[in-house]
């Protein structure tokens, strides 16, 4: 077992040694359960307000510390934290603080935000019983001393945890130059809501103090089921996601008689087979390669049993991307909807006409043409006129307790094909969630080659058990998506298709621009029951990281 307190974090620097100060800023931290939605995720941010305040520099200055309104009822909160030092020029640190539910913990719940009594009660559970072999990987680890359990500790409480060790060191910094910042955000595992309030209220905050943010680090987890060489990594961009759905209208036939329509979950079935985990539509755009897209959800829309086929099915998709935009992943998905609409039609009739021989029936009618049409051209066709509109307007207000996006697109998208007189076979494809668009750094920025050049100084020398490699792009949905990106391409197209007003990512005309990457602890299985830090990197060697591409970035500041 190793002693998780003689890791060395800052060898540049002997007399700091941070890993007790993260440890326990990160598992108090756990014990403020903020879970997303929940009431203390509302109290988070004034605790750590609080917390910070005790921090010598904040005690002197208590203007540095600024709750910004983000969302919800009762209100959540983003938390500035600034350390101010000479000139203008500010790098910024962000994480966020809810977290996934505890209902996977099941009998452990009690302990889900306490990680050392959750770290013997889950040595006690896997040592009793017969272990897959991820759980004795677990076990493995949680018996190693160098792992941690408990919920939202690696996402991403011990990331914030070592923002707070960095910040507290550098206001300790005699003659600092440049000016560091923290933020901290609720909402990022539903809709990033608190990063996109915070994105709005950042210009005038930065213009009221006189700062200008040269560039960020996000502090966001990442897996890792090796050593850590692939979890201790900057990662230069994020991916992005897409989340496209299929409103699918066929023709309702008795079970008797079913040539005479055809089942919505039929064409469903085949748009399915068409998508899902088709490895030619992965984004294999420069640099990387993206997840092909999977089904998060497939569902006839009846309410009872009819002995009838089904008339209207839903599917919508996760689809992942890092290069492009969320526009070319609907063209893609329209032309895989279309053949896969196709398929399914003229094997059908194909399967008629074999009926009718067979059987000696006549054949019936041929059905109407099949087609694919986007939202935007459904909300043109259902909303003709102001009052359409409004009543349209009333609808999705009436619907505002609907916390699923996948749901709350579906109705609406449901109201729009009554309001349409739609009728099968018709397949209605657009967005069924916000869009994350991909970020990268811009090697031609010059504040990204200096926020570069900050990194490799910062990791020169380190042994190669503990050195970090560069990513292209961050694998988990993140905050990224959001930090520093004011535009995002193809948003015109996404608003258009997009059904539901909330989901629909609208930043004002003054976002303030600045290349991020992503630094954070790694570990294994967020979000799941075990789910657990690497305590070695999370508590000392992130935090000593961070701490020197802070320097080296504010100290080497350019004349521009």
């Amino acid at each position: 077992m190793s002693d998780p307190h003689s890791w060395n974090a800052w060898p540049d620097d002997r007399d700091w040694t941070p890993v007790q100060r993260v440890r326990g800023l990160s598992t108090l931290m756990v014990g403020w359960q903020s879970v997303s939605g929940s009431a203390g995720e509302a109290e988070f941010a004034g605790r750590l307000r609080d917390l910070l305040g005790e921090i010598p520099y904040f005690r002197d200055n208590p203007g540095d510390l600024v709750l910004l309104e983000s969302h919800g009822d009762p209100m959540t909160y983003n938390l500035v934290a600034i350390v101010r030092g000479s000139g203008s020029r500010a790098l910024a640190m962000a994480g966020h603080y809810d977290t996934a539910s505890l209902a996977n913990y099941h009998d452990l719940v009690p302990l889900a935000c306490d990680p050392d009594a959750l770290h013997e009660a889950l040595l006690d559970d896997l040592a009793a019983r017969p272990l897959s072999e991820q759980e004795a990987h677990a076990l493995d680890d949680l018996r190693s001393g160098d792992f941690l359990p408990g919920r939202g500790l690696l996402d991403m409480k011990c990331g914030i945890a070592a923002g707070i060790a960095v910040l507290e060191r550098f206001a300790a910094t005699p003659d600092r130059q440049g000016n560091l910042i923290l933020f901290a955000s609720p909402d990022e595992e539903r809709e990033s809501r608190g990063m996109r309030a915070l994105r709005e209220a950042l210009p005038a905050l930065m213009q009221e103090r006189g700062l200008t943010i040269e560039a960020a680090i996000n502090l966001d987890a990442t897996s890792d089921q090796g050593d850590g060489a692939l979890g201790r990594a900057v990662y230069e961009g994020t991916i992005g996601k897409a989340l496209p759905f299929a409103f699918v209208l066929g023709q309702s036939s008795h079970a008797a008689y079913p040539f005479e329509g055809i089942s919505a979950q039929l064409i469903g079935a085949e748009i399915l087979r068409a998508i899902e985990g088709n490895a030619a539509l992965s984004d294999t755009g420069p640099g990387d390669v993206s997840p092909p897209p999977i089904c998060l959800e497939a569902r006839d829309l009846r309410e009872g049993y009819e002995v009838t086929t089904p008339e209207r099915f839903w599917l919508s998709f996760n689809w992942l991307y890092h290069s492009g935009s969320a526009a070319d992943r609907l063209d893609k998905f329209r032309a895989e909807v279309e053949a896969a609409l196709g398929r399914a039609t003229e094997r059908f009739g194909t399967q008629a006409a074999a009926f009718a021989r067979a059987s000696g029936a006549r054949p019936g009618a041929a059905m109407a043409a099949p087609r694919v049409m986007t939202l935007a051209e459904l909300k043109a066709q259902a909303l003709p006129g102001p009052e359409a509109s409004a009543a349209f307007l009333t609808y999705q207000a009436s619907l505002s307790a609907v916390d699923n996006p996948l749901v709350l697109s579906r109705l609406l998208t449901e109201w729009l094909a009554e309001a349409a007189h739609l009728t099968g076979p018709l397949v209605v494809i657009g967005f069924a969630g916000l869009n994350y668009p991909p970020s990268r750094i811009d090697p031609e920025d010059p504040r990204a080659a200096e926020l570069s050049a900050a990194i490799r100084a910062a990791c020169a020398g380190m042994a190669p058990g503990e050195a970090l490699c560069h990513r292209p792009h961050f694998q988990g949905i993140s905050d990224m998506s959001f930090l520093g990106q004011p535009r995002q391409q193809g948003a015109e197209a996404v608003a258009d298709n997009t059904p539901a007003a909330r989901l629909i990512d609208r930043p004002g005309p003054d976002a303030l621009s600045f290349p991020a990457v992503n630094i954070g602890p790694w570990g294994r299985e967020f979000h799941q029951r075990l789910e657990r830090v690497h305590m070695p990197y999370a508590f000392g060697t992130l935090p000593g990281v961070l701490a020197r591409v802070a320097g080296t970035f504010l100290r080497d500041a350019p004349e521009r």
